[in-house]
């Protein structure tokens, strides 16, 4: 077979083929079989594991083996070079081989191919490329000489290649397969071992150069098939049978052996991780350090020890002087060793000075850790952003570092990857559970069963309202099904589990860009917690969203080692903060959260004075955003500063008014917000409601109907906000059914009161309900206070919705002591507080930016809303994609209440290639042009957290529509062509992705 492997594989017979399936480990039932096919070079290259699975009748592991070695010989035989010296006759014979590749390739594999072969072809996928392997990864070698060191080699990465003797402390490099040893009795390996190591030792030691030799690395001049350099380790049985072996010290030297003690370091066993086994396999290595005080003076000379077959007993060979030269070992010659001698003081002074300029190197520079943390937690922001999630990969806590987790507290965190056995009993768990609710998980609850939706699941395990803790390797206080087992046995029963688990997360449920995965690495890595991260750098398709921290360089080293070969060395330094301690990084992130972590939250009571509201009782109303006494009080100045100017901007340019906004006014940070007249209305049918009568119904009904952006949603908000001194408010959020609602509400309404006869109201805002909804919802309090025999004439709820109209004004006249219109004709109060307000805001901003306030202070004139579209569309180019864009989306606004379009859609519709995720917005924007910036709303969704855009008015879409169609379209036939664009088909509209949202 050895003449087999000087000629490409191309070129073997059926034979050779055997031969070489032999020499990898592959059964003989299975190699007689493909003889029996005629399998010859040409067509082993041609093979696939379908083929070897359903031809062959092979099982997956022997079938994936012979592609797997197959690649790896190619690939080998690719990067090796010629070995001899070609002749003139061999060079001709070498042009001659490639003139026949050439052939082979150009006639087509099937015309070269034995009849029974012919299907191995014609199974192969079409459109792939033969006879190219993947290429292989590199990786750095373990620290050299260090203590402690907790480190990793994958399989099938590559070291650098071996290596002489650099600056003497650089260490110089030697790889052994050592694999046909590891097979032999304990005497042959220990002596081999033995010879191996004290021959390199000798030449290192001589030449007074620091080194590691490795076995289990393979070296391309011996072991065929594989790179140069190539991990792929060796099975150890038995530790002992390598540190004994190095008591051949003492029969190897005839002096200095106790030197050579102290320069041979112990053998480390660095564990190989193997995706594609559970097989526990090591690279061996041997650290050299020749230091001057023990070295000086001296030359070694060493007999190695070497089994002898025919005497079966080990003897030593003659006693030599070795060095290294280059990247080998190789003896002194007798009559070169007179001079050798004489440089010794040469090689001495070399090694002193090196070892002295090592102890006199400056310092490594230190990071801006602290910086650096705080751009990676905001992705460059200068802030965490609020509707950020984070995915928590963590594994056991130190005790003393759970007092410092004040900024996971604060974080918006979806789920947990917990490692830790222990979590809920004494670790990152139950510290967690004292501040927020979780709901506990195994791996193999958190996976969705064949016939239940996305929405289903996310319904089902709240994943959006409370944080979902997801053991990864059994809980020490639930031992049904929840047992813990070793690395192997995780990997064999749970990694499988594991990847479904993170597929489901990364690609079903959180869209790319909206969510951060944190490996908070607490304590020794273990190798599911390194699989854990190939399968999220797998379906994130990149590590640009994932960061690690961890405060131990010793458990970083093995991270590091296993990240650097999916991600690069580079990435994996910028995307890791190492050597922080916890309490330093729990001050820092806290600097850069909108929120204090001590801000505490307040509910008033009966008795007109305040109790507090745990975070964990208010994650179990999880169906009601619940509004304190002292909401927003904790925003930090900080935040503020930055941040007003946005956010009042933002609601003035016609984004929806959130609380942040009412309190920055009510604190004088930012102008006071007007407060139209349906304001007072709708506050007096409140305070009247609130008065005791002998009529009053345990639920009141008040209804808002507006025009579409007349600012109804505002009158609503600021009606909670002002009440929520008096009574306790919430506003219902959306999708939660009625019986949920309610049952909240009236735990809302008796939290922390001793009386339920006496508590203060519940109000409740709803929008944009039908009347079913809220006929549902107001039964279900009802018989919720009849069932709790709530006194005659209490009032216990006011359910105030918030509804658009069309006809805002004849829904009120329908019960004008029950419904409040709010419409875009402003009275003459009105339109003199507005008038006031654009001056000032005029004078902050440019008018194209508070556009919508501008519409409103102009009483949505119908004249301005005309001007204003045609100046708009005035030389516009009717068939740019950006127009496309415009009168999609004013026809959704147009017709369909709440309409939006994602982000992503209209980069697709636009064609749009993002480079940068940190450009993203940017990119955007810009590419909207003038026109588009003008016209369209940001807005982000408050569950998935989907960028998506919609005309910032529903008056203008209307008018877009009315000027720029004319009597050229229909809108009908605007609407089949929406419906028909191939981009929208692409991007998953037809089936229900929420990218159009109506």
């Amino acid at each position: 077979m050895a003449d087999g492997h000087e000629q490409p594989p191309e070129g073997w017979t059926e034979s050779q083929v055997s031969d070489w399936l032999k020499l990898i480990g592959v059964k003989k039932q299975y190699i007689e079989k493909l003889y029996e096919e005629e399998v010859d070079g040409k067509i082993l290259l041609a093979l696939d594991e379908n083929f070897l699975k359903s031809k062959i009748g092979m099982k997956f592991g022997p079938a994936h083996l012979i592609i797997q070695k197959r690649d790896e010989l190619i690939n080998s035989k690719e990067k090796s070079p010629v070995k001899k010296k070609a002749t003139s006759g061999g060079k001709k014979e070498l042009e001659q081989k490639n003139i026949d590749n050439k052939s082979v390739q150009s006639e087509g594999p099937l015309a070269q191919l034995p009849e029974k072969a012919q299907a191995v072809v014609t199974n192969r996928p079409a459109g792939k490329e033969q006879h190219v392997s993947p290429a292989k990864e590199d990786c750095r070698p373990r620290p050299f000489d260090q203590e402690g060191i907790d480190f990793i080699y994958v399989k099938h990465r590559v070291l650098q290649p071996e290596s002489g003797a650099f600056n003497l402390i650089s260490p110089c490099h030697e790889f052994k397969s050592l694999a046909t040893a590891t097979k032999l009795d304990r005497t042959r390996l220990q002596a081999k071992f033995a010879g191996e190591v004290l021959k390199f030792a000798t030449g290192c030691m001589n030449i007074r150069s620091n080194g590691t030799i490795h076995f289990g690395v393979m070296d391309s001049k011996d072991d065929v098939g594989y790179v140069h350099g190539e991990i792929i380790g060796i099975p150890v049985q038995e530790k002992d049978i390598y540190v004994d072996a190095l008591d051949y010290i003492e029969r190897s030297f005839s002096s200095g052996r106790d030197h050579v003690r102290e320069c041979v370091r112990p053998p480390r066993f660095i564990e190989v991780v193997d995706r594609e086994s559970t097989e526990k396999m090591y690279v061996v290595e041997v650290d050299i350090v020749p230091s001057i005080s023990i070295v000086k003076n001296k030359v070694y000379r060493v007999c190695l020890p070497k089994f002898a077959e025919a005497t079966n007993k080990v003897h030593f060979e003659k006693e030599t002087i070795l060095r290294r030269v280059g990247s080998k070992t190789e003896p002194v010659m007798e009559k070169d060793i007179s001079d050798f001698h004489e440089r010794m003081k040469d090689r001495d002074a070399q090694r002193e000075e090196a070892e002295n300029n090592l102890f006199l190197s400056a310092p490594d520079c230190c990071q801006d850790l602290g910086r650096k943390l705080k751009m990676l937690m905001t992705s460059g922001k200068k802030f965490i952003e609020k509707g950020k999630w984070f995915i928590l990969v963590t594994n056991k806590f130190n005790p003393d570092d759970l007092c410092n987790i004040e900024w996971l507290l604060n974080l918006n965190i979806f789920c947990v990857f917990d490692f830790d056995p222990d979590s809920k009993v004494s670790g990152l768990c139950s510290e967690y559970l004292q501040h927020h609710i979780a709901n506990m998980h195994s791996l193999q609850s958190y996976r969705i069963s064949g016939d239940m939706s996305i929405k289903e699941f996310t319904s089902n395990l709240h994943l959006f309202e409370q944080t979902s803790w997801i053991f990864c390797n059994g809980r020490s206080d639930f031992k049904v099904d929840e047992t813990t087992c070793d690395e192997m046995t995780w990997i064999k029963t749970k990694m499988t589990v594991l990847r479904e688990s993170v597929s489901l997360i990364c690609k079903q449920i959180l869209p790319k860009g909206i969510f951060q995965v944190v490996f908070l690495l607490t304590s020794p890595v273990d190798k599911p917690l390194l699989h854990t991260f190939y399968e999220f750098f797998t379906d994130m398709e990149g590590h640009e969203d994932i960061i690690c921290i961890c405060e131990s360089e010793k458990n970083f080293q093995k991270w590091q080692s296993f990240a650097e070969g999916s991600c690069g060395a580079e990435s994996v330094n910028n995307a890791s903060v190492v050597g922080m301690k916890m309490s330093h990084i729990n001050s820092t992130l806290q600097q850069v959260q909108s929120v204090e972590a001590s801000a505490k939250k307040h509910l008033p009571v009966f008795v007109k004075g305040t109790c507090l509201l745990e975070t964990t009782e208010e994650e179990k109303m999880y169906s009601l955003e619940i509004l304190t006494v002292d909401l927003c009080d904790g925003t930090t100045k900080e935040f503020i500063e930055e941040e007003k100017a946005n956010i009042d901007q933002q609601f003035y340019h016609g984004g929806r008014i959130n609380w942040l906004n009412l309190w920055l006014s009510d604190r004088k940070h930012v102008e006071e917000i007007i407060e139209r007249d349906a304001y007072q209305e709708v506050y007096t049918f409140v305070n009247d409601a609130l008065k005791s009568n002998a009529n009053q119904t345990p639920v009141n009904c008040i209804n808002i109907y507006h025009h579409p952006g007349s600012g109804g949603s505002t009158v609503a908000r600021q009606v909670l906000w002002n009440n929520r001194k008096s009574v306790r408010c919430a506003v219902v959020k959306p999708s939660y059914p009625a019986a949920l609602v309610a049952h909240h509400a009236v735990e809302l309404r008796e939290y922390e009161e001793k009386d339920q006869q006496k508590c203060l109201p519940v109000l409740l805002l709803i929008e944009d309900s039908d009347k079913e909804y809220l006929d549902d919802l107001k039964n279900e309090l009802e018989v919720a206070t009849n069932t709790k025999r709530i006194q005659h004439a209490t009032l216990c709820f006011i359910l105030l919705s918030c509804r658009r109209s069309h006809d805002p004004e004849k829904r009120c006249k329908e019960s004008p002591l029950q419904n409040v219109s709010v419409t875009h004709k402003l009275s003459a109060q009105e339109k003199r507080k507005f008038a006031r307000k654009r001056e000032v805001l005029e004078a902050q901003y440019e008018p194209d930016f508070i556009l919508t306030f501008v519409l409103m202070s102009k009483g949505f004139d119908e004249k301005y809303v005309q001007q204003f579209v045609e100046h708009l569309l005035q030389g516009i180019n009717r068939q740019d994609v950006v127009t496309t864009l415009i009168l999609y989306v004013a026809l959704l606004n147009t017709y369909v209440q709440n309409s939006f379009i994602s982000q992503s859609h209209c980069e697709a519709l636009l064609g749009l290639t993002v480079r940068w995720e940190m450009f993203r917005q940017h990119e955007f924007e810009e590419s909207l042009g003038d026109r588009g910036k003008l016209v369209f709303l940001h807005l982000r969704d408050e569950k998935t957290h989907i960028e998506s855009i919609r005309i910032i008015h529903p008056l203008i879409a209307e008018e877009i529509l009315k000027q720029h169609l004319g009597n050229q379209q229909t809108r009908s036939s605007l609407a089949m062509d929406l419906l028909r664009d191939d981009v929208h088909l692409r991007e998953g509209v037809l089936e229900g992705r929420n990218i159009i949202h109506f």
